[in-house]
């Protein structure tokens, strides 16, 4: 079986700030196109086994760095405002859209990802959405101290760069312990993040449960939710309301595992599941 293919390259966005884009080509003909969101202080590279594994099974996998982290340009972990990373995300949408015409297209987030995506197709104004959604641990909700969510905002207007631990702990994102070592020698990995990302993505948050409180309905053809049941980040209980009232939401709880299911030593298995849903779900499609 030939090799998944992995290129890179780098897309401006509208504000003149250069993306590092990654696709992997899928293993003979695709019969899903996947675009991949990371979350905070990570980068798309950490993905690669993922978005392997995903073309491998026949799937086109895009990703990209968000402004402010991994490869790509701006100021570390920080946005003028929340609304510039769904720019950003409608460009990726888009050409991912165009080099698979005719292909499902899949919009898959984790933890802030997460919420970036969900916020993305819940926007007030119209935008290209994708028909099938992946949110594993999405960031709705945090365990983030509450003295830091206190002063973000306050932070966030008179030191908006001034920066604050993310506060990972050992273990929080896997059980792996290599999970942990690996990150600690990234180069691009970040372990902090400013006052006005840490104040917009509050905000967006609040934004985001409101309108899933209100009924919100989900504008795509079906959602995948991943969560591990031990995450200490992302309360487990906060992705439930996501299947409240909406029929076209699956929602799946990994009893023993922690935030990054993808990295634990299940992730395969996990990833293999999502596989099994996004191909049942294309299949109903047609």
């Amino acid at each position: 079986m030939p090799a998944v293919e992995r290129t890179e390259g780098l897309e401006l966005t509208t504000d003149g700030l250069a993306l590092r884009t990654v696709r992997w080509q899928a293993v003979g003909p695709a019969w899903a196109a996947v675009l991949l969101v990371h979350g905070l202080g990570e980068h798309i590279g950490r993905y690669d086994h993922v978005a392997r594994q995903m073309a491998d099974a026949g799937i086109a996998v895009h990703g990209y760095d968000h402004r402010g982290f991994g490869a790509s340009g701006g100021p570390r972990a920080y946005v003028p405002r929340w609304s510039v990373l769904h720019d950003d995300l409608e460009a990726r949408l888009e050409e991912a859209r165009a080099a698979g015409p005719g292909l499902p297209l899949v919009l898959y987030g984790h933890s802030m990802g997460g919420l970036i995506a969900l916020g993305y197709v819940l926007a007030e104004r119209p935008r290209p959405v994708p028909e099938l959604l992946v949110l594993t641990s999405p960031g709705l909700d945090s365990t983030i101290a509450g003295w830091k969510q206190a002063v973000a905002p306050i932070l966030g207007r008179i030191a908006p760069r001034i920066r604050i631990p993310n506060g990972f702990r050992a273990g929080d994102l896997s059980r792996d312990p290599g999970v942990d070592a690996k990150l600690a020698a990234d180069p691009l990995s970040l372990g902090s993040s400013t006052a006005r990302l840490g104040a917009a993505g509050f905000a967006e948050q609040a934004r985001v449960r409101s309108l899933l409180a209100g009924g919100a309905s989900l504008p795509v053809d079906a959602a995948y939710v991943i969560h591990g049941g031990e995450d200490p980040i992302v309360p487990v209980d906060a992705s439930a309301t996501l299947t409240d009232g909406r029929p076209n939401v699956t929602r799946r709880v990994y009893p023993s595992l922690r935030h990054e299911t993808h990295n634990e030593p299940e992730g395969e298995s996990v990833v293999d599941d999502t596989i099994a849903w996004l191909r049942d779900a294309a299949v109903s499609r047609r």
